[in-house]
């Protein structure tokens, strides 16, 4: 039913803003014809802004063959962006009225053999293509942000997806250079992001009660753990930390210090002291820097801890 998922030469890359761009980019830097869709030409500029932000850093980590911005089109168009598209990556933004709406618009209009992807971070398929006609073929292809540089996408159908439309993503996803995580089970939040949103709400815990500042968070994170998750994620790293004994001889040690209230899973109440502290706390790291500033500098830095994983 679906087509070789080498065979794709066109993809359509629905939304203009940081995801939606960041996939365009990719795609084109795999050597993709990709068309964009922007729902309203005033943000052709703000496409074009992620777009050659992230141009940049893909060309110094070499592009593929026959790769090219020349190679994008945009359009405001729906069924334009879609026409002749083998496979669809929609970044609209996160409003389920405004996804179903979508999805509804393409179940009519793109051919039922061609899979659509949702960059959502949290939402659910089966929520998304509720009122869509053809929910078999549509799929969670949820990236990390920037999806032109970090390779992790995860893929989940919902109820009434159907699995050979989930494997042709996967398919589809790691020709196409990405690393694909199959998920076991449809939940919200994904794999990446639950695991994320846990240290982030620690890491909101002990600012709201003073134990640490947003600055004493990024040090302990980017000069401790961070980089050896870069190389063997967090069960590895537990499982190769305690020698011969592995996972076995951690969870034996240290499983009683689970219990220890080191960490706290609720979430704690966002109050406007919180909210102030965290804002006033990031605003003095940036210090003078400019968003854009900031963010070449990110990306320069992953293209060089990719290069240096490649080279390893």
């Amino acid at each position: 039913m679906y087509p070789d998922p080498m065979s794709i030469t066109r993809v359509a890359s629905l939304g203009a803003g940081p995801i939606g761009g960041g996939w365009a980019a990719h795609f084109l830097a795999r050597g993709y014809d990709v068309t964009a869709y922007i729902h309203a030409p005033e943000e052709r500029f703000a496409l074009m802004s992620v777009i050659e932000t992230g141009w940049t850093s893909l060309t110094a980590l070499g592009l593929a063959e026959g790769a090219s911005l020349d190679r994008l089109r945009i359009t405001s168009d729906l069924s334009d962006a879609v026409d002749g598209a083998g496979f669809i990556q929609e970044s609209a933004p996160e409003r389920l009225e405004i996804k179903q709406a979508l999805y509804a618009r393409l179940g009519e209009i793109v051919p039922p053999n061609v899979v659509i992807g949702s960059s959502t971070s949290g939402m659910t398929m089966t929520d998304i293509a509720a009122t869509c006609p053809t929910p078999e073929r549509c799929v969670i292809g949820h990236p990390f942000n920037p999806p032109y540089l970090l390779p992790l996408v995860e893929i989940i159908g919902g109820k009434q997806t159907d699995p050979a439309a989930v494997a042709w993503a996967a398919a589809f996803y790691e020709h196409a250079g990405k690393a694909p995580l199959v998920m076991k089970k449809e939940i919200p939040g994904f794999v990446a992001t639950r695991l994320q949103e846990a240290l982030w709400r620690e890491a909101l815990h002990m600012v709201a009660n003073g134990e640490a500042t947003p600055e004493d968070i990024d040090i302990a994170l980017k000069n401790g753990p961070a980089p050896r998750m870069v190389v063997q994620g967090q069960c590895m790293a537990f499982h190769v930390a305690c020698g011969a004994g592995g996972m076995a001889t951690n969870l034996d040690q240290f499983g009683p210090a689970l219990k220890w209230p080191w960490t706290r899973l609720e979430a704690p109440e966002l109050t406007q002291k919180l909210r102030d502290r965290m804002v006033e706390g990031c605003n003095a790291m940036a210090g003078d820097r400019h968003f854009e500033d900031m963010a070449a500098e990110r990306d320069r830095k992953i293209v060089a801890v990719l290069k240096a994983l490649r080279d390893a």
